[in-house]
């Protein structure tokens, strides 16, 4: 899968195999030194663990009388230990068949998660049913542990191993190439992580005695487990889901401004500023601007975005003007902002020569806060456009999923359709028009009380708008070719000067409008502009852009990511007293670092092969074996090498233009 020249059709790759063999070992292996499953977690993280084949654990010092029965998931436990042989014996040959084999060990290990959580659902419905109170069950809290999940682990990358000997799916691996530094860099710092947990967390228990080998060692992984299970475990519920998307959607906005800065070759750190006085345009505007409740919102949103816009333009005309760097210019432009907004705020008048001049901005009271923002200047909460009651009961609303699924069928369905994209477009709207107060599912918990508002919306929005302007516009052409070669863009006739404004002002409006998220969103419980606003997103979005490798569907993916450890850090920090909430910037601060350092993996891994290449060495999908000596020069691919990134979606690139036109001159 990770090699630089195509395998042949009769077998899968030599990395794939070796990669789906680390795997199904590591798995094999696990089955038994590993826990099987969780069958019971208490409110200290002490744990009743299964083993395989037989045989638990117990941390928790309480007897269990009546175990659910996981008899079922065991037994599935050695059709999976016979598909893991059967692929380590695959792996080891690369054999033709190794997806198949992976994709049986796939499925037994899912049918095994599926039967030790039905296992625990089942004994937990039973005692329901007698009138035991669902928080009064040991068991409510278990699940599956390494043992279980390593087979489908392994499973899943075998299959996709095996495929590789299809040049078709060769292709598609390929295509994927660039996910390798991020998912190593994840994978590493997940690692670097456990290790830090191992050392400073002692394995929770309640046995009052010295714990055995064995005992230590299960403990010390369930520890390790119960972290990062928990660190992930916003997403498996509605609630959870939604304080996750709340935390991801400033970060959405900040990671879009920096990834858009480094598409230009600029380094935007004045997010804090840019957020800052797109906070302040959004509260001049919002608050003391007579408008339509019709035209409040939308002015508000551009005001927030010409706060940042501004901000951000400022370093970027110095550094077209004058050469200056930007990185200097917008971090004094953060303390620049930060002054204005104590100025504004920080008291009800201010002195000057020997006057006192009042200002109207602050609220009454000893807390820096401005007025409260109109209902009319106020976005919706997703909450309240996602739900609906019927009969005194409220349901989560299907409609909008209907409609993403209708659109998807149809858009991919219809690939031969000239207006596939409209006619999919109409249907996803008539579904989710005739679904949203229909079709939905009961929901409980914090799913009513969520502060994600519809600011989350806007910063979707503007990651197409910034992959349409980017990737499908000559404007985003022109910014990425002045980022990868200046001298080359203006040689072609680009604008370096212009093309460096506007991408600093173009970074600044998307800082800015992460502001909307707190001011007119009330993220932080409050319609109002507020000193605790967390300007220090700006930062986060570094190593947002980072990880999401500066595209707009990464960013929003590496946002979601790190909203979601950050509300699982409340958790571990709740429970556990040696592992707190910090373990989450620590794994930020990592994945940070292995990014910067590329996985650690060289360029011909990460790089896919040029096709001139592929068909040098007569490995292409539909080329002959190379007949050529070995004594004949391969065919020169400088050209092709040094402006393969700047590919245009028409095919055209800009080394061809040059080579045209140098042609044309000699």
């Amino acid at each position: 899968m990770l090699d630089s020249v195509p395998p042949a059709p009769a077998q899968p790759s030599l990395v794939a195999a070796r990669l789906s063999l680390i795997f199904a070992v590591v798995a094999l292996a696990g089955l038994f030194v590993f826990p099987y499953g969780t069958l019971s977690r208490n409110s200290d993280a002490q744990a009743l663990l299964q083993r395989f084949p037989a045989g638990v654990i117990n941390f928790t010092g309480a007897a269990f009388e009546n175990q659910p029965s996981v008899a079922s998931a065991l037994a599935v436990g050695w059709a999976t230990l016979a598909a893991l042989i059967l692929t380590v014996m695959a792996a080891l040959r690369r054999s033709p068949w190794l997806w198949i084999a992976a994709l049986l060990t796939l499925i037994v290990g899912v049918a095994g998660i599926i039967l030790f959580n039905g296992s625990l659902g089942a004994a937990t419905a039973e005692l329901v049913a007698q009138g035991v109170r669902p928080r009064r069950i040991p068991w409510q809290s278990g699940g599956v542990h390494l043992g279980l999940f390593l087979p489908a682990l392994a499973g899943l990358v075998g299959t996709f191993a095996g495929l590789s000997r299809y040049p078709a799916w060769w292709e598609r691996l390929n295509r994927l190439r660039s996910l390798l530094v991020p998912v190593v860099a994840i994978a590493l710092a997940i690692a670097v992580g456990a290790v830090v947990v191992l050392v400073v967390q002692p394995a929770p228990n309640a046995l009052n005695r010295a714990l055995s080998l064995g005992e230590l060692f299960s403990g010390k992984l369930d520890v390790v487990w119960y972290v990062y299970t928990t660190l992930f475990a916003p997403i498996s519920n509605l609630g959870g889901l939604f304080d996750s998307l709340k935390l991801a959607t400033p970060l959405i906005f900040t990671g879009l401004g920096v990834a858009f800065a480094f598409r230009a070759g600029l380094f935007n750190i004045g997010g804090p500023g840019q957020l800052t006085l797109g906070g302040i345009f959004a509260m001049l505007v919002g608050i003391y601007v007579p408008l339509p409740a019709a035209l409040l919102i939308p002015a508000t949103v551009i005001a927030a975005a010409f706060g940042g816009a501004l901000w951000g333009a400022i370093p970027g005309l110095l550094k077209a003007r004058f050469g200056s760097s930007e990185v200097i210019n917008t971090i004094m432009l953060n303390y620049i902002a930060s002054a204005i907004f104590i100025f504004l705020l920080g008291a009800n008048s201010f002195p000057f020569f020997g006057k006192t001049f009042g200002l109207p901005f602050k609220a009454g009271g000893s807390e820096a806060k401005s007025l409260e923002f109109p209902e009319s200047a106020r976005l919706s909460r997703i909450s309240e456009l996602l739900s609906f009651s019927r009969g005194g009961e409220t349901l989560f609303s299907l409609g909008p999923v209907l409609a993403l699924l209708t659109f998807a069928a149809l858009y991919f369905g219809l690939r031969r359709v000239r207006a596939r994209l409209w006619i999919a477009l109409g249907a996803g709207l008539i579904v989710g028009a005739a679904t949203w107060r229909t079709v939905g599912v009961p929901v409980t918990g914090t799913f009513g009380a969520s502060l994600l508002n519809t600011s989350f919306l806007i910063a979707l929005a503007g990651a197409v708008l910034v992959g349409v302007l980017l990737w499908r516009t000559a404007t985003g052409y022109a910014l990425r070719a002045v980022g990868l070669s200046p001298a080359a863009a203006e040689y072609g006739g680009i604008s370096v000067g212009k093309n460096t404004i506007l991408a600093m002002t173009l970074s600044g409006a998307l800082m800015g409008l992460a502001s909307t998220h707190y001011t007119i969103g009330g993220a932080l419980d409050e319609y109002r502009l507020k000193t605790n606003m967390p300007v220090n997103v700006g930062f986060d979005g570094i190593a947002v852009a980072l990880m999401g490798q500066n595209t707009p569907a990464g960013v929003v993916a590496a946002a979601v990511l790190f909203g979601t450890v950050d509300t699982g850090g409340v958790t571990v920090d709740r429970v556990l007293d040696k592992v707190n909430k910090d373990i989450v910037t620590v794994l930020k601060a990592l994945i940070v670092l292995f990014i910067a350092a590329g996985g650690f993996l060289s360029r011909r891994v990460t790089d896919a092969p040029p096709p001139e290449l592929e068909k040098a060495a007569g490995h292409g999908a539909s080329s002959p074996p190379p007949t050529t000596p070995p004594s004949t020069p391969l065919p020169n691919l400088g050209a092709h090498l040094n402006t393969q990134s700047l590919k245009a979606d028409d095919g055209e690139d800009i080394g061809a233009k040059e080579d045209s036109s140098q042609g044309g001159k000699s």
